[in-house]
């Protein structure tokens, strides 16, 4: 069993934890720079742990998780943006809900392409994995603290 398997529950209730804290940093990196907000989590978590990944790593994650959720998870979220001057408080938070079911999804195939990888890392991940999208992590060292 893999270092990530055995923290498979706490990896992501603790990138949950790192959410709440930068929620909205998050949303923004996601609404204008399309970054991943679960790898995005997760390169910070990985920091925290001392685990590092290379860039190229960071692209086949990023490559292998935008597969998937170009296909599923992304047309869900615009729907359901599209449809919140439509429908019912509770009929909308069914719609988050399913989301929240489908971002778990997209955690599980994350972590399944991770335990793929060896630790070859040299720099920080968060810098790492901003830099696909040509940003710097010290724009938003905030979500290193």
């Amino acid at each position: 069993m893999t270092f990530l398997n055995k923290l498979d529950g706490l990896l992501w209730q603790n990138c949950d934890d790192i959410y709440l804290k930068h929620q909205q940093i998050c949303l923004e990196l996601q609404d204008k720079h399309q970054v991943n907000v679960n790898l995005l989590l997760l390169a910070i978590w990985l920091d925290q742990q001392s685990h590092l990944l290379s860039l190229q790593q960071w692209q086949t994650l990023q490559q292998d998780t935008l597969k998937w959720e170009s296909r599923v998870l992304l047309p869900y979220r615009k729907l359901r943006r599209l449809s919140k001057s439509c429908l019912a408080a509770d009929e909308y938070q069914q719609m988050l809900d399913v989301e929240l079911m489908l971002e778990r999804k997209s955690q599980k195939l994350i972590l399944h392409s991770l335990n793929q990888l060896a630790w070859l890392g040299e720099s920080h991940n968060l810098a790492s994995y901003l830099s696909l999208f040509n940003l710097s992590d010290k724009d938003y060292a905030v979500l290193a603290s």
